[in-house]
């Protein structure tokens, strides 16, 4: 594949860099829009997200679980029925307090989360192999800049933030806005 140049003038550009990452996020999009096409039926963008929550932390309580997605209590409950409904995730008493109710996966979520993710990670693959080794190692370079600057932690800390962005309040303490 041609390597497209890229003017020096475009390297320093906001607005040059701004349209690159914003036709980036597009493709990312309908990948991971196509990632979920085979279970858009049963599962939508914001249930998948709560999958994605539920996946990573485990049994976690719905107010905690709306936080993490900012969504009010009322809207993730309405989004956990559905889940549940759905054979995605089931409510269980917490073992260690009684009157609080846990929502977790069940094995069928879990293969969703799988899949999902899967298929997502195999079509980014697919993009990334018909890259030259010189532009993976630019793409890398580039992309942990981007998202230390936005202060998104790496994928390997994926399980403290799952959703794709940091905790806000955590962000604002350490200097953040």
């Amino acid at each position: 594949m041609a390597e497209r140049e890229v003017p020096a003038r475009d390297v320093d550009d906001v607005d040059a860099v701004t349209r690159a990452v914003l036709t980036a996020s597009r493709l990312l999009v309908a990948v991971s829009a196509r990632s979920l096409a085979e279970v858009e039926e049963r599962v939508t963008l914001p249930q998948f997200r709560m999958l994605m929550v539920l996946s990573t932390r485990g049994a976690t309580k719905l107010v905690a679980l709306a936080e993490l997605l900012r969504v009010a209590p009322s809207t993730a409950m309405r989004m956990v029925d559905r889940l549940i409904t759905a054979g995605l995730a089931d409510r269980q008493t917490n073992p260690d307090n009684r009157r609080d109710t846990l929502l977790r996966l069940t094995d069928e979520g879990r293969r969703t989360v799988e899949d999902v993710t899967g298929r997502r990670r195999a079509e980014i693959s697919a993009i990334v192999e018909r890259l030259a080794p010189r532009q993976r190692t630019a793409l890398i370079k580039a992309l942990t800049a981007l998202n230390e600057a936005g202060g998104e932690p790496p994928a390997d800390d994926a399980e403290l933030h799952p959703l794709g962005w940091a905790d806000v309040s955590a962000q604002r303490g350490a200097g953040g806005s």
